[in-house]
């Protein structure tokens, strides 16, 4: 199983990306936060959520 990663503001909708690493340095592009690159932190703005997905793999799949 992969998880993916994404951050969702209330008028916008990331992309999703493998990592959380990668979500949090493209949550800037939406608004929905940003990634300290000093610290390291990430800051998420007010009314942001982050969602996760987790893509199972599909083993002997028949395409029709």
């Amino acid at each position: 199983m992969t998880m993916h990663y994404r951050f969702v503001t209330p008028h916008r909708t990331g992309k999703w990306y493998p990592d959380i690493r990668t979500a949090q340095e493209q949550a800037y592009a939406i608004g929905a936060g940003f990634l300290d690159p000093r610290s390291g932190a990430f800051y998420q703005y007010p009314g942001t959520r982050m969602e996760t997905q987790v893509l199972g793999e599909i083993v002997g799949a028949v395409a029709a």
